[in-house]
């Protein structure tokens, strides 16, 4: 496994960051204990970070997973919608002792969308800094769907860290195009920004054409690690190979294949309709007021997710 340093942080991270949201209750579901052997798997292959987030669930399964791997440190990245002092303090707190960590090595504020936003948060963003003076947090940074966002960190001094979504087709990026992103992070990174993507397979919408997704960001020199979802033994490494520069096994290879996949709407859907105007297949619907999924006629091609202004739908 590859290792860098985010940034001018001088935390060293795996290449491959375990994606913690597809474990927890908002996609696979799957218990702390089980879920946390999946992560404890990852981490023996030599992967030493994890992304996760209050609004995951997954705090539960990264501690059975830290519990039981007996290995060297591992690198810990959470985020909360968290706005002032008051909100910020409890989702420390939360993290501490949810995992049962004496300290938070990334602390970010999600999903951040522009300048305006920051300012909306920046009652959060001063206690964790804060906490970052006290030890308590060692970088502090935004996740973010916006080119706006990534511009507006790019050059301000109390931003260690930027979590933005890329992949090859821009899917999730609400405000441009991916070479738009790109260009904001390169700035960013000329800044000693760390920066770890997500979604490289645009919430599994991409997974058709998985190898070309892996190698257009492992091709880029702005990204320090991707974070990549995984639910199961075979998911771990199937990617940790692929990021080793690996070939992965057709045995692998076939329980990936074989298992059994569906369309996700998160709970966060406005019910606006655009993906159910646009699919060819019928197999979405706009009725009492949320989006039904026709299982048998959705054949999972993820084309219904460039329409989503808010990256609500997932293959999961």
């Amino acid at each position: 496994m590859e290792y860098r340093f985010l940034g001018n942080t001088g935390i060293k991270v795996s290449r491959l960051c375990f994606g913690g949201l597809t474990v927890g209750p908002l996609q696979a579901n799957l218990n702390p204990e089980v879920g946390g052997e999946v992560i404890a798997e990852a981490f023996r292959r030599g992967v030493n970070f994890i992304d996760t987030a209050e609004l995951y669930g997954t705090y539960p399964h990264i501690k059975r997973a830290l519990s039981i791997y007996k290995g060297g440190p591992i690198i810990v990245a959470t985020k909360s919608y968290a706005y002032d002092e008051e909100t910020a303090k409890k989702s420390v707190d939360l993290a501490l002792s949810a995992m049962d960590l004496n300290q938070i090595d990334i602390f970010l504020l999600h999903e951040q969308e522009s300048e305006h936003t920051l300012r909306g948060h920046a009652g959060a963003l001063k206690y964790y800094l804060k906490m970052k003076e006290q030890g308590i947090i060692r970088a502090v940074g935004i996740s973010t769907h916006t080119v706006k966002a990534v511009k507006a960190v790019a050059n301000m001094a109390e931003i260690d860290i930027i979590h933005p979504i890329v992949n090859k087709a821009g899917l999730g990026i609400q405000d441009g195009s991916v070479e738009d992103m790109l260009s904001a992070l390169e700035i960013a990174k000329m800044n000693g920004k760390g920066i770890y993507g997500m979604k490289p397979l645009g919430g599994g919408n991409l997974i058709h054409s998985a190898d070309e997704c892996f190698q257009f960001v492992l091709n880029l020199p702005t990204l320090d690690s991707i974070a990549v979802g995984m639910q199961s033994r075979e998911e771990v490494m199937a990617n940790i190979m692929v990021f080793n520069g690996e070939e992965v096994p057709l045995s692998v290879q076939n329980k990936i294949s074989t298992r059994i996949r569906k369309l996700h709407i998160d709970f966060w859907c406005e019910k606006c309709g655009k993906c159910a105007d646009h699919c060819q297949h019928g197999a979405l619907k706009l009725e009492e007021d949320h989006i039904q999924v026709n299982r048998d006629q959705c054949v999972l091609c993820g084309y219904c997710s460039s329409y989503c202004p808010n990256f609500c739908i997932k293959i999961v």
